[in-house]
């Protein structure tokens, strides 16, 4: 009877009677073979979409290795593990350029990408064999040393600790949406740390942990941030000054009356012994009376239009309504002063009735200043109109001051 190879490593079993005088010779070869087995060889995968790797009958073979280092190869290929009845686990180091895909028959194959190592088995169940991923799922209790591992898919440990350095090529995730986790990171000094506190939904620096943002690089609330520390420096132990509306008190101690069609001159009337006295203009109800003053906007100004505010008290007893009116123009370094106002824009305030009230109008509209500029000096011409049909107040009006409200668009003058 002649010799067999049915078994996983293809060894030659003698029927009884066989190989007579070379016994020994198989013998030791079959023992060989076993050693194969567990040793480490290598062989080159062809340049081609398929390839076989097979154990050869009876006959040392580097495909009989535990651990099997495939070089060559150039492109993607599936390798077919022969016999499909052979049942074996290999360590596959797969050292070529591209993936190569192992299969046996119909069942399951396994993909060991370029430069990765995976140990494999087949079942050896014929047409409709398997090939296992040996990892997959794997369970490692207790404390475990790897060099080196490169791990597809989901890995689940209880408990790691890594002394070592860890790289991460994808997206970390603690936790999950609604469940947090702390995380802690500590410091070489001691007490210092940066944790994300998970029940407090906060990231705290503690110790001497520190923050250092570059410049430029630090938005708040969608909005970036374009102060620098310098910047931030100058507010410390100071309230910060913001860009915005802005309001100049001018009363009417400096303003004077026009020399065309003025009011009155400056007057002070008492109210009371040794209570307010009043600085007042005097505006007439039967005529246009006008009056001027000038002011030179901050630098911060920016350039466009303002409103204005009337602070005024009636001389009589007195219910009808009066307009107050204000025009302006800028005169910039070099220009002539001699030019016309701007556009007046009016507002009107009822009168209280009653001699000494305090009155203060609505804001205005918006004034338009003719010529508007920085480092210019704005002259303004306030005026009653009391020729305007809906001017009613028949008694003098008395201004006491005027509030202007213009914008910037800078903290400061520098």
């Amino acid at each position: 009877m002649a010799s067999s190879y049915d078994n996983d490593l293809r060894l030659n079993e003698m029927a009884t009677g066989d190989q007579s005088g070379s016994w020994g010779t198989v013998t030791n070869l079959n023992l060989e073979i076993i050693a194969e087995a567990f040793s480490y060889g290598t062989r080159a995968i062809a340049n081609d979409s398929t390839d076989n790797i097979t154990l050869a009958d009876g006959a040392s073979d580097a495909d009989r290795s535990m651990y099997l280092k495939l070089t060559g190869g150039g492109q993607a290929c599936t390798v077919s593990l022969l016999p499909n009845t052979v049942s074996k686990v290999w360590l596959i180091e797969n050292a070529t350029s591209a993936t190569l895909t192992f299969t046996q028959g119909s069942g399951a194959n396994v993909a060991v990408l370029a430069g990765q190592v995976k140990m494999i088995a087949t079942d050896g169940a014929g047409s409709g064999a398997v090939v296992y991923d040996l990892f997959t799922d794997v369970n490692f209790a207790g404390t475990t040393h790897f060099d080196n591992i490169d791990v597809d898919g989901t890995t689940n440990l209880d408990a790691v600790d890594i002394d070592g350095a860890v790289q991460l090529d994808a997206t970390l995730t603690v936790g999950v949406d609604d469940t947090g986790y702390d995380v802690k990171f500590f410091g070489d000094t001691a007490s210092a740390f940066m944790q994300w506190d998970a029940s407090a939904d906060d990231l705290i620096l503690g110790g001497g942990a520190g923050l250092i943002v570059p410049e430029g690089q630090l938005t708040i609330a969608s909005t970036a941030m374009t102060s620098s520390a310098a910047d931030l420096n100058q507010l410390d132990g100071k309230v910060a000054k913001t860009a915005g509306l802005e309001t100049i008190w001018v009363p009417a101690a400096a303003m004077y009356p026009s020399t065309t069609n003025p009011c009155s001159d400056l007057t002070q009337v008492e109210t009371t012994a040794l209570r307010p006295d009043m600085k007042v203009l005097d505006f007439a109800a039967d005529a246009d009376d006008f009056a001027q003053f000038s002011i030179a906007f901050p630098k911060s100004w920016n350039e466009g239009t303002i409103k204005f505010q009337v602070f005024w008290t009636p001389s009589t007893t007195n219910t009808g309504n009066c307009i107050w009116g204000l025009q302006g123009v800028s005169v910039a370094d070099g220009a002539t002063i001699d030019v016309a106002f701007g556009t007046a824009v009016t507002v009107t305030d009822a009168g209280i009735g009653t001699v000494e009230d305090q009155q203060v109008s609505a804001v205005s509209g918006d004034v338009t200043l003719t010529n508007a500029a920085v480092d210019t000096q704005s002259y303004f011409q306030i005026f009653r109109d009391a020729n305007a049909g809906g001017d009613t107040f028949t008694g003098v009006s008395r201004l006491l001051g005027i509030k202007l409200f213009f914008t910037t668009d800078a903290a400061n003058d520098a």
